[in-house]
């Protein structure tokens, strides 16, 4: 363990998820932040603390109390499954180029002229309407003496 850590946290067969503090944290301080993240003293272990109600999303509570601590400007050690920012699985592997074909293709799309689009208005005014000729009969209106609703 690096030698500027302030708490270390593990599994343990009997106690389940525990927190520890080195000899660099006051023993005062670390019981205040242990206690604050839900871990109290094991009685008979001293300086060793216990989650409490570990099967109540133990492992998850346990990461939080890592990087809070972390985020307090503490030296945190934890075990692989308890450390938040171990990765989960192992990275996956990256096409070479990727980001570049990607651009590549986006810029192509863009030099082309889209098929949903119309062609660009004429700037010139529209010749005038031809209008029709009037027409050489007269309508006949038939007007009726009853009205229909």
């Amino acid at each position: 363990m690096d030698p500027g850590t302030h708490f270390a946290f593990g599994t343990h067969p009997q106690h389940g998820f525990v927190a520890s503090f080195t000899a660099t944290m006051p023993a005062h301080l670390a019981h205040w932040f242990l206690t604050r993240e839900q871990f109290e003293p094991i009685p008979d272990r001293p300086g060793l603390y216990r989650l409490t109600e570990p099967d109540r999303d133990g492992p998850r509570r346990t990461r939080q109390a890592v990087r809070d601590l972390r985020a307090q400007g503490y030296s945190v050690s934890a075990d692989m499954g308890l450390d938040p920012d171990a990765p989960a699985a192992a990275p996956r592997p990256v096409r070479r180029h990727a980001v570049s074909d990607r651009r590549a293709r986006i810029a192509q799309a863009a030099a082309m002229r889209s098929p949903q689009r119309r062609a660009a208005p004429t700037t010139t005014a529209p010749a005038a309407r031809a209008i029709p000729p009037k027409p050489t009969y007269a309508p006949t209106i038939h007007l009726s003496a009853r009205r229909s609703r």
